[in-house]
Formats: C-alpha cells, sequence, structure tokens
C-alpha cells in the first residue's frame, strides 16, 4: 500500500520560507514520480512541480518557478518542497503525489493516484 504523509506547513510571513517534506512508502525508489499540488480555497487545484526516478531535474510552473525548489532523499524516501520568497497567494494546502511504476515521458503528465493527506501554508502580508 502507498502511504505519503506531508509535513512543514504552517504561517510564515511575506518573503519568508518554508520547507515541506513528502515522506512516501510502499512504491520502489527507482520507478517513481512524485509531484506537489497546492489548493487555495475556493480555487482549483494547481500543480506545483514534480519530479522523478528517470529525471532528477524537477519541472514547475510558472507561477512558482525561481522560487520553489524540489528535491528527492531516496535514502529518506523523501520528497522535499523548499519554498523561498512566499507570497500571500502562496496560501494553500499543498498535497504530494505518487505515481508508480512511472511510466510517463516526463513527470508533468504523470498519472498520481495515490495522495496525502497535504499540510496548510499560510502566508501573511
Amino acid at each position: 500500500e502507498v502511504q505519503l504523509v506531508e509535513s512543514g506547513g504552517g504561517l510564515v510571513q511575506a518573503g519568508g520560507s518554508l520547507r515541506l517534506s513528502c515522506v512516501a512508502s510502499g512504491f520502489s525508489w527507482d520507478d517513481y514520480a512524485i509531484a506537489w499540488f497546492r489548493q487555495a480555497p475556493g480555487k482549483e487545484r494547481e500543480a506545483v512541480g514534480c519530479i522523478s526516478s528517470s529525471d532528477k531535474r524537477p519541472m514547475y510552473s510558472d507561477s512558482v518557478k525561481g522560487r520553489f525548489t524540489i528535491f528527492s532523499d531516496n535514502a529518506k524516501n523523501t520528497v522535499f518542497l523548499e519554498m523561498k520568497s512566499l507570497k500571500p497567494e502562496d496560501t494553500a494546502v499543498y498535497s504530494c503525489a505518487s505515481d508508480s511504476p512511472f511510466i510517463s515521458p516526463k513527470c508533468s503528465e504523470g498519472l498520481y493516484d495515490s495522495w496525502g493527506q497535504g499540510t496548510q501554508v499560510t502566508v501573511s502580508s
């Protein structure tokens, strides 16, 4: 059974930083993709970025490119979302999701079918 658990959310002032963690288990760390999504109240879920075992170069949405960084620590079964220069519009519930075995050409085209419970990020102005 695939399990994903996010942590690291909280309240931060605009311009601040947070690091979210996604501890994942139940699949092969040699064949996976993990994506971060966020959903703000009243808005649709938005893909933030992703990383895969086949291509360690993460992909990012335009709204976070240059501010957010995704990286993995396979020894810790963890994918991180490092968020800097946070803005009030980054306020949302952040969730990670997995696709394994990963067969898509790139992580932005993954079929993410296992999800964590999410962690709240609130950025005050």
